[in-house]
């Protein structure tokens, strides 16, 4: 892999960890767990990512992918071929390393976004399976095609690790987005292809996250939450766009589902920090 940072120096960089395993991190309120897709934190390492979450008060965690792998030497993410040569050879004990280092932090670590597309081959979507078990996950979450579903399914049912699809708000016939894309991928296929519902993106597409939530829970491995307006609109901080964060978060607490919420920060704002706390602080006060 030319111009890209040597293996044995990125799995070093992920040693550097606290001598001693913190307390846990406690972010569930009334039984709901509150958590953080590390995405939020792209502007920063894994390690700073965790000292952030930690530092919030942030107790869950869906990794990003963007944190586990690797960049060129340049700061540049790195080609395809790149990285999916990378992600065929990767040692497991690079994943093995990253769940210790959320178990020294004291953060759950519940889901890893891994990005299923139409150009993966078998190789690359086993890896995936792989990658969660090493990282103690029970479950992925991707931003896959629709058609792809059918190939991930047994993978999925054979490393017995569920696939939450993850919508956008463009609506297309190979892209999550409707309810009937969901209803499309799990046609035929085991309970292990399921659902990573992004309430943002799905008020965007003049969709109700409340009634498909309380029909779907039973699908759903995490939710993503963020706030946008309707008719495509733009991510805004959370209580000026027209997401029911409020509802939705009552909802998991009147009901009891078990399924984490994951902050999704995505709006501009002045500091990532101190916005994904205001978002943390929205979501408990919405809790009581």
């Amino acid at each position: 892999m030319s111009s890209s940072v040597s293996r044995r120096t990125f799995a070093q960089s992920l040693l550097t960890v606290p001598l001693a395993a913190s307390a846990a991190v406690n972010s569930k309120f009334h039984g709901v767990m509150i958590g953080a897709q590390s995405y939020s934190f792209r502007d920063r390492s894994l390690e700073d990512a965790i000292k952030a979450m930690q530092e919030i008060g942030i107790g869950y965690c869906e990794l990003f992918s963007g944190h586990s792998e690797p960049t060129l030497s340049n700061g540049q993410r790195m080609n395809r071929q790149e990285l999916r040569m990378w992600r065929k050879t990767v040692s497991l004990d690079h994943f093995k390393k990253i769940r210790e280092q959320f178990q020294k932090a004291g953060i759950v670590l519940s889901a890893y976004n891994y990005s299923f597309r139409d150009d993966f081959d078998d190789d690359e979507i086993s890896r995936g399976f792989e990658f969660a078990k090493a990282l103690g996950v029970k479950s992925l979450t991707a931003s896959s095609n629709v058609k792809t579903a059918k190939r991930i399914d047994p993978f999925a049912k054979k490393a017995k690790v569920r696939v939450g699809m993850h919508n956008h708000s463009r609506i297309h016939e190979n892209e999550f987005a409707t309810p009937e894309s969901f209803a499309e991928a799990k046609k035929g296929n085991s309970p292990y292809i399921a659902i990573n519902l992004d309430i943002g993106h799905f008020t965007a597409a003049n969709f109700d996250p409340i009634s498909f939530l309380a029909e779907h829970h039973k699908d759903i491995v995490t939710l993503h939450i963020k706030d946008r307006k309707k008719d495509q609109g733009a991510n805004v901080p959370f209580g000026e766009g027209d997401t029911k964060i409020k509802e939705v978060l009552t909802l998991l607490k009147e009901k009891k589902y078990p399924i984490p919420a994951m902050i999704e920060y995505e709006y501009k704002g002045a500091e990532t920090v101190s916005e994904v706390k205001k978002c943390f602080e929205y979501c408990r006060k919405a809790l009581g």
